[in-house]
C-alpha cells in the first residue's frame, strides 16, 4: 500500500509543474486564462496531491493547465496570493487564520485578510491530526505529555493545531519538548527518523504512509468523543474554532473502515482566494472543481470530499461571489446561506476596521512592532464584540 501512494504522488508530481509567475497578472489573463496558478503545501503533502489530481483533470479534459507552487510554511502559501503571481491556494486553516489577522497575520505587514473560498475536500480523513511514532507510546491526546513536538516557523495553523491537541489533553508546551523545523516536510522527516515524536499531517499525507511503513509505525493521537470527554473538546474548540469531530476511515495503517480514527477534522485542502479575484475566473474555476470530480475523485485518497454534496456552506470564512453564481445555478444556495455569508463579508470588514484604527494607536503610542499584537487583539476584541461577533481569542495566544 505504501509503494501505491508514494508512487501516485509521484507521478502527481510529475504531471504538475511549478512555476512561479514574475509579474501580476493582468486582467485580460485573469478572466479565462489558458494557465492557472495554485499554491500548495510541499510535494508529497496531501494537498500537493490532491491539487495535482485536479490539475490533471483540468488538463485533459478543458485543456487549462495547472500549475502548483509548493510551500513549506502557511505563509509561503499565502505570499503568492497576496502578490497575485497565483490565482488560487490549497490551503488549510491558516486562511481563516489570516482572516482573523492572528499568529503571523498580525505582523504589520499581514494583518486580517479579505480571503474567500471556493470549497475544500470534506472528507473521511482526518485533517491536521497530531500524528505521531507509534513507537513513543502516544495513543490519545493525554499522552503527549514530555513528547518531543514539533514546531513550524512560519506555520500558524499547523502550530494552532498542535496547540490545541495539546489544550485537548489538558496540556501546553511547557508540558512537552518543543522542537522548531523549517518546513512542513523536515518535520515529517524527523519523525520518521525518530529525532521527533509528533507532528501536525492529515491521516491521508504521503509522508505518514511512509510512516507507517518504517520501524517506528504510525500512531495519530486519538481525541475522544465529545460525548465522552466534553470537557477535551470544549479545550480544543476554544483554541481552534474550525475543528468538528470525525472518526476517520482514510490514512495510513492501521486506520481503516475497520479500525477508524477518532479525532477532529476540517475540510481540507481548501481551495482559497482573494475577494478581489475576477469573478468570471472564480466561477469558472469552481464551475471545474465541481464538475471534474468524477474524472479525478479516484485519484488520490480524500478526493471524495470534494463532491458538491460534501461542501459545508455554512462555515468559518465567506465564499466568492463566482463561487456562489456556481452554487445558485446548482440551485444549492439558499437565501439563508447567502444572509449567513454576507455576515462573514461583515466580520471581515470590521476587521479592517480594527486594523487600521490599531495601526493608528499604534504610531500615536509610538509601538514597535513586539508589542503591536498585545494591541491589536484588545482593539480587535473590541471592535469584533461591539458588532455582535465572538472573536475566538481575546488576547495574544501565541
Amino acid at each position: 500500500m505504501m509503494t501505491t501512494k508514494r508512487s501516485l504522488a509521484a507521478h502527481l508530481a510529475a504531471l504538475v509543474s511549478v512555476l512561479l509567475l514574475g509579474a501580476p497578472l493582468t486582467e485580460a489573463q485573469t478572466r479565462v486564462p489558458r494557465t492557472l496558478v495554485w499554491t500548495a503545501y510541499d510535494v508529497g503533502s496531501a494537498g500537493y496531491s490532491q491539487a495535482a489530481s485536479i490539475g490533471h483533470a483540468m488538463q485533459t479534459k478543458e485543456g487549462t493547465t495547472l500549475r502548483v507552487i509548493p510551500a513549506g510554511n502557511d505563509v509561503a502559501r499565502q505570499i503568492p496570493l497576496v502578490k497575485r503571481t497565483a490565482h488560487f491556494g490549497a490551503l488549510g486553516a491558516a486562511f481563516f487564520l489570516s482572516q482573523e489577522g492572528v499568529m503571523e497575520f498580525s505582523a504589520p505587514e499581514w494583518g486580517p485578510q479579505q480571503v474567500r473560498i471556493l470549497g475544500a475536500a470534506w472528507a473521511a480523513f482526518n485533517t491536521g491530526a497530531a500524528s505521531c511514532g507509534a513507537d513513543s507510546g502516544i495513543k490519545t491526546v493525554y499522552d503527549l505529555k514530555g513528547k518531543r513536538m514539533a514546531w513550524v516557523v512560519g506555520a500558524p495553523a499547523l502550530n494552532l493545531n498542535m496547540t490545541a491537541f495539546l489544550a485537548a489533553g489538558n496540556l501546553g508546551w511547557k508540558d512537552v519538548q518543543k522542537l522548531d523545523f523549517p518546513s512542513w516536510g523536515a518535520a515529517g522527516r524527523a519523525v520518521i527518523e525518530g529525532k521527533a515524536d509528533c507532528y501536525i499531517a492529515s491521516t491521508n499525507s504521503g509522508p505518514v504512509y511512509e510512516l507507517a511503513s518504517s520501524p517506528r509505525k504510525y500512531s495519530a493521537a486519538v481525541v475522544p468523543e465529545p460525548t465522552r470527554d466534553p470537557a477535551a473538546w470544549e479545550r480544543l474548540k476554544k483554541a481552534a474554532p474550525y475543528f468538528e469531530p470525525n472518526a476517520a476511515t482514510i490514512g495510513a495503517p492501521p486506520i481503516s473502515k475497520d479500525t477508524p480514527h477518532q479525532g477532529a477534522t476540517y475540510g481540507y485542502p481548501i481551495v482559497t482566494t482573494y475577494a478581489w479575484q475576477d469573478a468570471e475566473l472564480v466561477y469558472q474555476q469552481t464551475r471545474m472543481l465541481y464538475e471534474l470530480f468524477p474524472v479525478y475523485k479516484a485519484a488520490w485518497p480524500g478526493n471524495e470530499g470534494f463532491a458538491l454534496e460534501a461542501q459545508r456552506l455554512k462555515w468559518v470564512a465567506p465564499y466568492h461571489e463566482g463561487a456562489v453564481r456556481y452554487f445558485k445555478e446548482k440551485k444549492v444556495w439558499t437565501a439563508e446561506l447567502e444572509r449567513y455569508n454576507q455576515q462573514l463579508v461583515r466580520r471581515q470588514e470590521v476587521l479592517g476596521k480594527a486594523w487600521d484604527r490599531a495601526q493608528d494607536e499604534a504610531q500615536k503610542q509610538k509601538l514597535g512592532t513586539a508589542k503591536f499584537p498585545e494591541l491589536w487583539m484588545k482593539i480587535r476584541t473590541e471592535e469584533l464584540k461591539q458588532a455582535g461577533f465572538d472573536p475566538y481569542w481575546e488576547t495574544k495566544f501565541w
